[in-house]
């Protein structure tokens, strides 16, 4: 049992863990720390949070779990107004998308990786963000990769490992850099591309009619063009090196893919559209 949850960003990833904690009993008061009044108030009626402040250094007093769910720029400011203010037993841990950049942050305003911090990350999300978009049921049968360091306390890991599975979710445990290697693959470069395309064709000069005629493929594809850009700009940012690495090597492959077609290899389109196809259907099928 949670007895005081304070969230650092409520939105869609702090909202919907005090959502999933209440459905399931595990958390006793919740408080909500953000700049938006109004997306606050939002949080309060929807019985997101029990009460809320603009201060993060009040919201983690008397704290026995702190969740930062803030965006990655913002974090490094926000350790360092909780420092002095965090009860002796206070357990933290954060959902930033990439764990090299959280760690980073620690040391710089700690010194040292804190024993009581424990690095996580939800893989789990929409499109959409703030309170509003919050629901119980988003980190259900959902992963969350957690990434101690040798630092970590063994009891502080059990009780964020605890507070996920209340949420629904099943846990991984990996390394700082593995994590960003594998998210920069699965999540960071899907983004960019999803940005790039809708950019690069808002910008020709008949995109009134490209977006008027876009079926369902254009939607399902682009849909995460949708996301916050404010958040991806930071999130892309923090994992530079190893998103570039992957930009590199997916320019290149769209480069064969050109060539290929140009050349009129239909063996060779088929076999790229076969394994790709195998592959996503793997994936969708739950085979790893």
């Amino acid at each position: 049992m949670i007895e005081r949850l304070a969230i650092i960003g409520v939105g869609l990833i702090g909202g919907s863990v005090s959502l999933a904690l209440r459905e399931s009993q595990s958390v006793g008061k919740v408080v909500g720390c953000g700049r938006s009044e109004e997306n606050l108030v939002r949080a309060k009626q929807l019985g997101i949070v029990d009460s809320y402040t603009h201060d993060p250094a009040e919201a983690v007093e008397g704290a026995d779990m702190v969740l930062l769910a803030v965006p990655l720029g913002a974090m490094q400011g926000t350790l360092s107004r909780i420092r002095d203010h965090l009860p002796p037993d206070a357990v933290v841990t954060d959902a930033g998308s990439v764990k090299g950049s959280v760690i980073n942050d620690l040391q710089v305003v700690y010194g040292e990786v804190p024993e009581w911090f424990v690095p996580g990350h939800p893989i789990a999300g929409t499109e959409r963000s703030g309170a509003d978009a919050a629901f119980a049921s988003l980190y259900r049968n959902r992963r969350v990769i957690l990434t101690p360091t040798g630092e970590t306390d063994t009891k502080a890991l059990s009780r964020v490992e605890q507070m996920w599975r209340q949420c629904g979710a099943e846990i991984t445990c990996m390394s700082v850099q593995h994590h960003d290697e594998i998210l920069a693959a699965t999540s960071h470069l899907p983004h960019m591309l999803a940005f790039s395309l809708v950019d690069s064709l808002a910008r020709l000069k008949e995109n009134d009619e490209i977006f008027r005629y876009a079926a369902g493929g254009f939607r399902d594809f682009t849909r995460i063009a949708s996301s916050n850009p404010v958040m991806w700009r930071d999130i892309c940012l923090a994992n530079q090196e190893k998103l570039s690495t992957m930009l590199t090597r997916f320019a290149d492959e769209l480069h064969e893919l050109a060539a290929t077609l140009e050349a009129g290899d239909s063996e060779g389109l088929l076999q790229i559209f076969e394994r790709a196809k195998q592959a996503r259907d793997r994936y969708i099928d739950g085979v790893e």
